[in-house]
C-alpha cells in the first residue's frame, strides 16, 4: 500500500523534563484544563509539582478528575462543558490512555456543534477545529500519548467506540520513566500485554503484506516487552526498564509501524465488548483472548505466520511442523501472560460468565470494526467469536 507519514507530537523523555511543561503550555495559552483520573498522581506527589509549576508560570488551572479506566462519554462532556465555560485554551492529560483519550473526546467536541461527544462517535457531525492537547505520561501501554486516536465507552448503551482524527493528536506529551514507578504489578503487566496486542494487530493478524524492515521493528519491540515487563514487576523503580517501556508504549501505536499495512484489530474489537459490559481492564482483557484466539485459528494458511511469533519472540524452537510450532507459540504466550507476568488467566477470574457472549459477539462482527463478521488473518463470524469466549472462560 501507499502511504503517507507525518507524526506532530513533540516528545520530551526523560528524567526532569517537565520543565518544559510550562513554556509549551504557554504557547498554547493561558487557561488550562487538567484532566486526569483516580487521584495516583495526588498520592505520588506529581499533581504538586504540575501544580506548582504551573502556578508559578502564570497559568490558570481547571481541573476534570476522576477520569474511568474505560472513559465515559458522560466525563468527556463534562469536560467540553468546563472548556467552554472558562474558555480553556488547552488541555493538560496528566495519565495513561484512559486519560488521554478522554482529552481527545474533550478536545474534539469543545467547539462542535453539539454538547455530547457520542454525537461525534456515531459520525452525526465532523471534527473540525479542537483544543491542543499536552500529555504527561504515568502508564506504558495505549500510546495514545502519540497517536490520533480515542476510545470511549458509553455505558447506557454497552457500547465501546472511538474517533480517529489527525487533530486530536498530542502536540506535546512528555515522558519520564520515573514517574512510572508507582505504577502496580497488575496495571505494569496489563499495560505490556496492551502494547505487544497493538503489533500483534499490524505484525500477525493482518493479511496484508508489508516491508520486512517494519515486520523486524515491530519483533524488535515485542522482544523489548518481553524483556523488561519482568525486570519491572520485580524491581518497579529499574530506570532502563520502565523507560524501554514507556518508550515501546509509544512506538506501538504512532503511525510509524503502520505504514503500508492496516491494522486488523479483531482481538480489540472482542475485547472492546467486554469492556462495555463489564468494565473491566483493556490488557488484561487481550491477554485473556489472544493465546485463545490463536489456538482457534490455527490452520494451514495462518500457523506459519503464528509460528513466526513463537520462534522469533518467545523461544519457540524452530524446524517444527507450522502447525505444531503455532499451537506451541500460543501456549507460551499463554505462560508469558498468566506466569511471567503473573495476570489471572481466564474471564471468570473477572467476574464474568457466558450470559452476553451473543449480545457480545454480534455487536462486535457489526460494530466499528466488522460489517457482518471480522475479517483479518482469518475470518470471524459471530459463531467463532462465542467460541473463542467460551474458551476464555
Amino acid at each position: 500500500m501507499k502511504f503517507t507519514f507525518q507524526n506532530t507530537t513533540k516528545v520530551y523523555f526523560g528524567d526532569e523534563e517537565l520543565e518544559n511543561l510550562a513554556p509549551e503550555l504557554l504557547n498554547l495559552g493561558k487557561k488550562v484544563l487538567l484532566v486526569y483520573g483516580g487521584g495516583s498522581i495526588k498520592k505520588n506527589g506529581l499533581y504538586d509539582k504540575i501544580i506548582s509549576n504551573l502556578k508559578n508560570s502564570g497559568i490558570e488551572t481547571f481541573e476534570l478528575s476522576g477520569v474511568e479506566p474505560n472513559p465515559r462519554h458522560t466525563t468527556v462532556n463534562k469536560g467540553v462543558k468546563i472548556c467552554r465555560e472558562n474558555n480553556i485554551s488547552a488541555i493538560l492529560a496528566v495519565g495513561g490512555g484512559s486519560t488521554i483519550d478522554c482529552s481527545k473526546g474533550i478536545s474534539a467536541t469543545v467547539f462542535s456543534k453539539t454538547d455530547n461527544v457520542w454525537d461525534l462517535v456515531e459520525g452525526k457531525y465532523p471534527i473540525e477545529k479542537t483544543l491542543p492537547i499536552v500529555t504527561v505520561l504515568t502508564l506504558s501501554a495505549t500510546g495514545s500519548e502519540m497517536d490520533c486516536g480515542s476510545v470511549l465507552s458509553n455505558m447506557e448503551l454497552n457500547i465501546k467506540s472511538g474517533l480517529i482524527h489527525e487533530n486530536i493528536r498530542p502536540k506535546v506529551s512528555f515522558e519520564d520513566p520515573k514517574i512510572t514507578y508507582s505504577v502496580n504489578e497488575y496495571q505494569t503487566a496489563s499495560g505490556s500485554a496492551d502494547i505487544m496486542s497493538h503489533i500483534f494487530d499490524v505484525a500477525y493478524l493482518s493479511k496484508q503484506k508489508q516491508m520486512e524492515m517494519l515486520v523486524n521493528i515491530q519483533e524488535e519491540v515485542l522482544r523489548t516487552v518481553i524483556k523488561y515487563t519482568p525486570i519491572a514487576l520485580e524491581n518497579p523503580s529499574d530506570y532502563e526498564a520502565r523507560a524501554n517501556l514507556m518508550w515501546a508504549s509509544s512506538w506501538a501505536l504512532n503511525d510509524f509501524m503502520y505504514c503500508g499495512v492496516m491494522q486488523s484489530p479483531i482481538l480489540h474489537a472482542i475485547e472492546h465488548e467486554l469492556s462495555a459490559f463489564y468494565d473491566i481492564t483493556h490488557g488484561h482483557g487481550l491477554a485473556i483472548l489472544t493465546p485463545n484466539y490463536l489456538r482457534y485459528i490455527i490452520n494451514d494458511e495462518t500457523a506459519p505466520v503464528i509460528y513466526r511469533l513463537g520462534v522469533n519472540c518467545l523461544n519457540v524452537k524452530s524446524g517444527l511442523e507450522a502447525k505444531e510450532g503455532a499451537k506451541l507459540t500460543a501456549d507460551a504466550l499463554a505462560k508469558l501472560y498468566f506466569e511471567t507476568f503473573r495476570l489471572p488467566s481466564r474471564l471468570s477470574d473477572l467476574g464474568i460468565d457466558d450470559s452476553k457472549f451473543e449480545v457480545m459477539a454480534h455487536n462486535c462482527c457489526n460494530g466499528l470494526f466488522g460489517q457482518g463478521k471480522l475479517s483479518a488473518l482469518a475470518t470471524l463470524e459471530e459463531r467463532d467469536v462465542v467460541e473463542i469466549l467460551k474458551m476464555s472462560l
